[in-house]
C-alpha cells in the first residue's frame, strides 16, 4: 500500500508535468479545468490534515467529521450529522458505531421515535474534540498563511459562491431526473441529504 506522502507527491508531480505537444490542441485540458483542479486541491489537503487526526487518534474521515461535528452542535441525530457534513447515512452509521466502540459517544433513544437515537459526546470524546481543534485550526492557519489577508477574503467569497452555485446545480439535475424533486430548488445546501449525494471521502 502506498504511503500517504508518496501519494501526495505523485498528484503534485502529476500536475506540475508539463503536457506533450498533442496535448495544446486539445479541447478540454485537464490540468486546467476548475471541477478538477478543486478535486485535486481537496486531495491533497485531505491527506495532509488526516495526519493531525490520524496518527494522534487513529481515526478515518468519516470518524472525524462525526466527531467535530458533535463537538461543535452537541447532541444531534445521525440524519442532520449526515446532512451537516453530506455523508450516506451508511457511512455515518459505521463512524458512529466506531466511536460509540470506542466510548468517544454514546447514543439515547428518542422516546417518541425508536427508530431514532440522539447521539453526543461523551468526557473522553469531548476531550478528544478539545485536544484535537487547536491542531486542526494550526493546519488551517498552516495552510493559508501564504496568502495575504486581501487574498483569502477574495477567496473565501469566491468559495462560498461555487459552493452555492454547485448546490444549485445539484438541485437541478435531480429536478430534471425527478420533476417531483423540484421542491430542491429552493432548498439550502445542508438540506440537500446524504441519500442524495454521494460525496467524496475528504476531509
Amino acid at each position: 500500500m502506498a504511503r500517504p506522502g508518496t501519494i501526495a507527491s505523485d498528484i503534485a508531480n502529476a500536475a506540475a508535468a508539463p503536457s506533450v505537444a498533442v496535448g495544446d490542441q486539445s479541447p478540454l485540458k485537464l490540468e486546467q479545468f476548475l471541477p478538477y483542479q478543486l478535486s485535486l486541491v481537496t486531495t491533497l489537503v485531505s491527506l495532509a490534515l488526516s495526519r493531525v487526526y490520524s496518527r494522534r487518534y487513529h481515526i478515518g474521515v468519516p470518524e472525524w467529521r462525526v466527531l467535530v461535528t458533535l463537538g461543535q452542535h452537541g447532541t444531534l441525530n445521525g440524519k442532520t450529522i449526515g446532512a451537516r457534513t453530506q455523508m450516506h447515512k451508511t457511512k455515518v452509521s459505521r463512524a458512529v458505531a466506531l466511536l460509540e466502540k470506542r466510548k468517544l459517544l454514546t447514543r439515547r433513544v428518542n422516546c417518541d421515535d425508536m427508530r431514532e437515537s440522539f447521539l453526543s459526546l461523551t468526557a473522553p470524546g469531548l476531550a478528544m474534540y478539545e485536544e484535537l481543534a487547536p491542531h486542526a485550526l494550526d493546519f488551517a492557519r498552516r495552510l493559508t498563511e501564504i496568502l495575504t489577508p486581501g487574498d483569502r477574503e477574495a477567496f473565501l467569497r469566491a468559495l462560498a459562491k461555487i459552493t452555492e452555485r454547485s448546490a444549485q446545480l445539484v438541485a437541478e439535475d435531480l429536478v430534471a431526473e425527478d420533476p417531483v424533486a423540484e421542491d430542491l430548488k429552493e432548498i439550502g445546501l445542508e438540506d440537500i441529504g446524504p441519500e442524495e449525494i454521494d460525496p467524496l471521502e475528504e476531509a
